[in-house]
């Protein structure tokens, strides 16, 4: 399987990543209510076997729950894949003392001693940029993870995160962003620009768009709850015309599936994408995204296509 170095950390992760939101998670996902633990174990199982062994989750993802549900999978099939996880900075955890304790939280749910990688969930923090990248580089000193990025993070954030850890001589791993042909706003306010500057890479969470590109959801048929909503107002005309790009595109590579055709794009515009996985069959979907590429004319049509919405 295609490997990737983490920004310039040395830090080398599968192409195609898997994000756990759902594992465990009630309130977007619904957990619990036609999957369960034996379907995220064999998301867990069949992502391994495809040689996808990037994961990432949170503390907040299912109240811990996703960070349970993955260290019990790793334990239990003996395999060592590279674990990303997240602090959420809460207003009243305030000190670089806080984001320690977090993370020893969360390697316990985990079973790890330490992760691949550690990072700021979201950017709005009591504590500024350079204290917070202090405490990340403590982490990395202390041997609790081995690399550090951030997550929603602007772009001048992103330079002040680099610069404030290059004092430490450590590197700025990743900013993980939403990036998919329907939230395509790294590329305009400069995130991905940033991040191409400071040498770090960009992961793309919902890659997917919350499963808008995987050809199952059209003006009459939304997904359901939040994700419906944050849908409803969406430009259906030009959406069916991505669409049918993305199924004719597909076609031409073999049969590919949209999803796989929308994951595709993510990785040729040089970013990880870690689409989620609530089975084995949504997993082995995933991986299907690699092993081959978009020609730039292909690019350019879901560029255009995408551009209409």
């Amino acid at each position: 399987m295609e490997q990737i170095v983490l920004g310039k950390t040395g830090l080398s992760v599968s192409r195609l990543g898997v994000g756990t939101w759902a594992w465990g998670d009630t309130s977007v996902w619904g957990f619990g209510k036609g999957y369960g633990e034996l379907e995220l174990r064999g998301a867990y199982e069949t992502s391994i076997a495809s040689g996808v062994t990037f994961f990432d989750t949170a503390e907040v993802y299912g109240s811990g729950r996703s960070e349970k549900f993955l260290g019990g999978f790793i334990h239990d099939s003996g395999t060592s894949p590279v674990v990303a996880t997240k602090y959420l900075p809460y207003p009243w955890r305030m000190g670089k003392r806080a984001i320690r304790s977090a993370l020893r939280r969360s390697l316990e749910r985990l079973g790890l001693g330490s992760v691949g990688l550690y990072q700021i969930h979201w950017p709005f923090h009591l504590l500024s940029i350079p204290a917070t990248m202090s405490a990340l580089a403590d982490a990395v000193e202390e041997g609790l993870t081995v690399a550090v990025g951030v997550s929603n993070y602007s772009a001048d954030q992103v330079r002040r995160a680099a610069e404030a850890l290059e004092k430490r001589r450590i590197a700025l791993a990743s900013n993980q962003v939403e990036y998919s042909l329907l939230h395509r706003t790294p590329e305009r306010n400069g995130v991905r620009q940033a991040c191409v500057e400071v040498g770090a890479s960009l992961i793309a969470y919902s890659p997917l768009a919350m499963g808008m590109l995987t050809g199952k959801y059209s003006a009459r048929n939304l997904p359901s709850g939040f994700r419906g909503l944050r849908y409803r107002r969406l430009n259906f005309t030009a959406f069916e015309r991505l669409s049918g790009s993305l199924s004719r595109i597909g076609a031409a590579h073999g049969g590919k599936s949209q999803s796989q055709v929308a994951l595709s794009w993510v990785i040729c515009k040089g970013a990880i994408p870690i689409p989620g996985a609530k089975s084995a069959d949504q997993a082995k979907q995933n991986a299907g995204a690699l092993g081959w590429s978009l020609t730039e004319a292909e690019i350019e049509e879901l560029d255009t296509a995408s551009g209409l919405l």
